[in-house]
């Protein structure tokens, strides 16, 4: 089979991440990065022996559409004991995620205001450090959620 002739995917589905507290963590991906909740509900994984939980789930998404990737936030509502904390940088497994913005420096302003760590001040940098061709000029800066996730927010200033 050639390359391309293999089937392959046409963008992500949704990324889901664990959070302690659902009202803070919406402050933040709501009102601080900027999605829209589509779905706030609760979900009842129970019946399920290797996945046994009762959770909150809320969907935020930027676009709409049949191909358009979400986010998802899950807080569980059973008791599970230590959860656990979130990745730092270059650890394995998912250290980190990245927004297409369209302001990274108003973004990074509103999170400081609202007492989020700053992990990497608002930098412009060039397109090649991302997998494509030089010559274009992207801005990226990385915060931290609520608990602790590494957000980085990339902005194409041409």
């Amino acid at each position: 089979m050639t390359d391309s002739a293999r089937s392959r995917p046409s963008n992500y589905s949704h990324l889901a991440i664990g959070v302690s507290d659902m009202d803070e963590s919406l402050r933040f991906y709501r009102d601080t990065i900027g999605l829209d909740v589509a779905k706030d509900v609760i979900e009842d994984f129970r019946h399920l022996a290797d996945f046994a939980t009762l959770r909150r789930g809320v969907y935020l998404r930027w676009a709409d559409g049949d191909g358009e990737a979400f986010l998802v936030l899950d807080q569980t509502l059973s008791d599970h004991g230590d959860r656990g904390k979130a990745k730092e940088l270059f650890t394995i497994g998912m250290h980190h995620f990245g927004f297409w913005v369209d302001d990274t420096d108003s973004i990074v302003e509103r999170a400081r205001a609202a007492g989020h760590v700053v992990l990497i001040e608002p930098a412009t940098g060039d397109t090649k450090d991302y997998g494509e061709a030089g010559g274009r000029a992207i801005r990226t800066a990385m915060i931290r959620d609520p608990d602790g996730n590494i957000v980085q927010l990339d902005q194409r200033m041409s």
